[in-house]
């Protein structure tokens, strides 16, 4: 089973690092931190190009904050040198949950358990 997941993880962008990227990171990446999920952040040479290895499937929500605006450039400090302060209202960061049994699912949903509650501000339309 070795064999084919190494294939996979070589041919497929979902299952961490493409061949193209992993052979291009070892070649020109400069390693400059990683996060506390796992994720490994690289730059180029000239700071002129900054990308993230996944540590398991590539989802952009699992990039935390403070990484996120020094991919995207919003600040150069590197935030293992420099974390970010965070205010003591903020939530600790969670996974998009989207498409799974633990998505958010309103009132009313036939997701959300047990029968649809009847409407009282709503009439069906029905033709006369």
């Amino acid at each position: 089973m070795g064999i084919l997941n190494t294939l996979l993880q070589a041919v497929t962008w979902w299952n961490g690092a493409t061949l193209n990227t992993m052979i291009y990171t070892r070649r020109k990446g400069v390693k400059v931190g990683e996060d506390g999920q796992g994720n490994v952040f690289y730059r180029n040479a000239d700071d002129s190009r900054r990308w993230v290895i996944f540590n398991g499937e590539a989802e952009a929500s699992r990039v935390d904050a403070d990484w996120h605006g020094w991919l995207h450039r919003t600040f150069n400090e590197v935030p293992s040198e420099k974390p970010l302060q965070h205010k003591p209202w903020e939530k600790p960061h969670q996974e998009n949950l989207t498409g799974t049994m633990l998505a958010y699912a309103p009132a009313g949903s036939i997701r959300a358990g047990g029968v649809p509650k009847e409407r009282s501000d709503y009439e069906a339309w029905s033709p006369e």
